[in-house]
């Protein structure tokens, strides 16, 4: 699709659909165990997780497929690294707190994100 042809399809009221984004070179395994070590289920719900099901923050499931992160950021590795890095420096207030995420640590967990149905 052309950039003019989607933004035709935008200006028709139809949303330009976004392939899923991914990480290619992060760890999903690693990325679902490090889920659990920064207590991310402590406030979302994520699928197949036993236990993960908190209500705070929205749930994790399907998000390869969300055009934004946060309302604020185009749905991209890069940018769901940087929000899982640094959630207050992209959207300042937000109730995601800062856990000092390491960039292979936020990687890996980006990898998993993606993998999520």
């Amino acid at each position: 699709m052309t950039l003019a042809a989607g933004a035709a399809a935008i200006g028709c009221g139809q949303q330009a659909k976004l392939p899923p984004a991914e990480v290619s070179d992060g760890n999903p395994a690693r990325g679902a165990q490090l889920i659990t070590d920064y207590g991310c289920a402590t406030c979302h719900t994520v699928p197949g997780m036993r236990g993960a099901n908190a209500l705070v923050g929205p749930p994790l499931d399907h998000f390869g497929n969300r055009s934004y992160i946060a309302g604020a950021l185009v749905n991209t590795g890069p940018n769901l690294q940087r929000w899982i890095r640094d959630p207050q420096g992209v959207e300042p207030g937000t109730a995601m707190p800062d856990l000092d995420v390491t960039p292979a640590d936020a990687r890996d967990i980006a990898a998993y994100l993606f993998t999520l149905e």
